[in-house]
């Protein structure tokens, strides 16, 4: 029972949308009609900009924090991962979205630096340094959640954290299936391009 309320009250959480709520508030617009139609911090900075991206970004990150802490807070360790994974599964497919969400990368930069802030920081670290590099947003993201896997690997802790990082890992692989189609063909947009609303 703890475990299925850990995991409804983690994905409620997770639907709430930051890039929806906040874009229909400053420009009233569906942040979902514009750009690559995700509902997500990268897409609100390249219609939107900086000052619209970041306080996305910042409450997408502080909702996996807060959904891991209640996790903890009711099941240990076991109930901060299922939360964790249920917050990323309620920011991609928020069922008062129509289940159209965004990609679930900032809320899993919260969950894992709460779940395992060593190997997080190492992970995002890592996945900062590709995006600076490359300019691509779904590269670093992509590579920042197979990195805390890779981590989770060579630093064995425990099964249960390992198929927690392997779970997060395929979700924003999932998610950027489409990035991945894009990076492979070389179409794939690039940090700093924006997208103009008509």
């Amino acid at each position: 029972m703890y475990a299925v309320l850990t995991a409804i009250i983690a994905y409620l959480i997770g639907c709430i949308n930051n890039a929806y709520i906040l874009t229909k508030y400053m420009r009233k617009i569906d942040i979902r009609n514009y750009g690559s139609g995700n509902a997500g911090a990268t897409n609100v900075l390249r219609v939107l900009g900086y000052k619209a991206a970041a306080p996305v970004f910042a409450l997408d990150v502080l909702k996996g924090v807060i959904a891991v802490l209640i996790g903890k807070y009711l099941m240990g360790n076991t109930g901060a991962m299922i939360a964790g994974i249920a917050v990323v599964c309620g920011h991609n497919w928020p069922v008062f979205l129509k289940f159209r969400g965004g990609k679930g990368i900032a809320t899993s930069i919260g969950v894992i630096m709460t779940v395992s802030p060593l190997l997080g920081l190492i992970a995002l670290a890592i996945g900062v340094t590709v995006i600076v590099l490359t300019k691509y947003v779904s590269l670093g993201s992509i590579t920042g959640t197979v990195t805390f896997v890779l981590l989770n690997t060579i630093f064995w802790n425990s099964t249960q954290i390992f198929v927690f990082s392997l779970i997060l890992a395929s979700l924003a692989i999932f998610q950027h299936r489409s990035n991945i189609k894009r990076l492979l063909a070389g179409t794939e947009s690039k940090l700093g391009q924006k997208t103009e609303i008509k």
